[in-house]
């Protein structure tokens, strides 16, 4: 490691404010609606208790779309099936890395992001009033903007324009649109983290639903998809080899991956 690697990762060690399992057996990256959200209370429950078992030998990191403040209202909400908070945050479809427990953000991680934001708002802001099929959602989104869209009435041709000032348009679930900057995504923010973390890329899997997990997939990281996957995501997978499609939905899926990427030991009862 470079003495300029070593630093950094002793910056980002000082940020994260929070004790991080030493060499972990598995770092499990779960979008959550859908995903880790998803499957039956039941399953849900089994896999919420776990975590918490393994809590010293499975890093467990949130990846998903929603920004902070949602994040922290769902800790709340979900605390009677057992969900717990994961030791880090990835949200806002990667524009946001947060401590799991506090949600404060890790400047580090979050510095490059908002300097490739700077300014767009101002620009785009204008542009996007005009067009059709857009309804900004009723989220406080950070270093991205967020609309639901009515797929019948939005001319994604109209969304090249967009880009071209320096930003991408993510549409998932046919639902949502996600303006983020230009090469930021949840699979982006992802590899930054796990490089600073040092984590092995074996260790890694990485499960999601919906179109804004994609980049997660096509970073090469093992992957699950879980059953009630999106069409246009499944559509993706013959180019995906290192992502195992579970007939499981929500939780059960997740745990149906990892037991196909041979945790199944470190599953134990829950592998089934």
């Amino acid at each position: 490691m470079t003495q300029s690697a070593r630093a950094r990762r002793a910056r980002l060690q000082d940020q994260l404010q929070v004790r991080l399992p030493h060499q972990p057996e598995l770092v499990l990256v779960t979008d959550l609606d859908g995903t880790l959200l998803g499957g039956s209370s039941a399953w849900r429950r089994r896999l919420y208790a776990w975590l918490v078992e393994q809590r010293e030998r499975v890093l467990h990191i949130f990846c998903t779309g929603r920004d902070l403040r949602s994040v922290a209202r769902l800790l709340q909400e979900e605390d009677r099936l057992g969900l717990h908070p994961p030791h880090l945050v990835i949200g806002d479809v990667g524009c946001s890395v947060a401590c799991g427990a506090s949600l404060d953000l890790v400047p580090l991680a979050v510095e490059p992001i908002e300097a490739a934001w700077h300014g767009r708002p101002e620009v785009l802001l204008p542009l996007l009033a005009g067009l059709p099929g857009l309804s900004p959602q009723p989220v406080t989104a950070d270093r991205r903007l967020a609309y639901d869209i009515d797929p019948e009435a939005l001319d994604r041709g109209r969304l090249a324009v967009i880009e071209g000032h320096g930003v991408d348009c993510l549409v998932s679930d046919n639902k949502y649109l996600d303006i983020l900057p230009a090469g930021v995504n949840k699979g982006s923010t992802l590899l930054a983290l796990l490089e600073w973390l040092e984590v092995e890329a074996e260790r890694v899997v990485t499960a999601g639903d919906t179109l804004n997990d994609l980049a997660m997939f096509e970073t090469g990281l093992q992957g699950v998809m879980v059953g009630n996957a999106e069409a246009e995501l499944v559509a993706a997978l013959p180019r995906l080899p290192r992502v195992y499609r579970a007939r499981g939905v929500g939780c059960e899926g997740i745990v149906e991956g990892l037991r196909h990427f041979g945790f199944g030991s470190l599953l134990g009862d829950l592998a089934g």
